[in-house]
């Protein structure tokens, strides 16, 4: 089984490349992102180690743009961050697992099997309303085919309307899904995100899919002909 570790701590990615290779992996390490990415994207490894922060392109940029690129290898992210926001950051990118530094190698060992045992994941299913499309894999959105761009809690918003298309939800049931389950704000923070949306990907077409329901929520629909 091939591995491509990225590390730029030099002691470090050689401790995890000699137990690698003491447990029957072929094992290739760089230091650089830049060059972690074009060895990614080459493809070849089963599984893909990488750290977060890196000279020239992050484990974050890589692994977003790996996923944009349609290649699906198994993504196990390192950090010396313990933060939830950067959790969250690198499973909405599309990494598969996460440790957090200092780990167990043990635990390394037990995750890295349990990727490649799982394989590469299933390439996520296109969202549609009409001519409005979510792709969760490149994390794009469009509409008749040009591409809107959004900010990142947009895009969660967006998703989760898409994704419970035809049926109302509630404030509170997109808080709970989009923003941090500590947030203690106040609930109309929906409100404004969802004019948010509707300023990008309704008016500027001439159309309407995100609908309110008076006293319960909103409803992501097809336009009404």
């Amino acid at each position: 089984m091939r591995i491509l570790l990225v590390e730029d701590e030099p002691r470090l990615a050689e401790l995890i490349r000699r137990g690698l290779v003491a447990e029957g992996f072929v094992v290739e390490v760089t230091s650089d992102g830049r060059v972690g990415f074009d060895e990614a994207i080459g493809g070849g490894f089963d599984v893909l180690v990488l750290d977060i922060m890196l000279p020239s392109m992050s484990g974050y940029e890589i692994v977003r743009d790996l996923r944009k690129a349609q290649v699906w290898t198994p993504v196990l992210m390192l950090s010396a961050k313990d933060g939830e926001y950067d959790l969250a950051d690198a499973f909405d990118l599309g990494a598969d697992d996460y440790l957090i530094k200092p780990f167990s190698f043990v635990v390394l060992i037990a995750r890295l099997r349990a990727l490649l045992r799982r394989g590469a994941p299933a390439r996520p299913p296109m969202l549609r309303i009409d001519d409005l499309e979510l792709d969760p894999a490149r994390h794009q959105v469009t509409r008749a085919g040009v591409e809107v761009q959004l900010t990142g809690r947009e895009y969660g918003v967006l998703e989760f309307l898409m994704r419970h298309a035809g049926t109302v939800v509630t404030k509170q049931e997109i808080l709970q899904s989009v923003w941090d389950v500590n947030y203690e704000g106040d609930d109309n923070i929906v409100e404004v995100y969802v004019g948010y949306l509707r300023r990008k990907v309704d008016v500027p077409f001439g159309t309407q899919t995100i609908h309110t329901v008076r006293g319960v929520g909103y409803r992501m629909s097809p336009a009404a002909t």
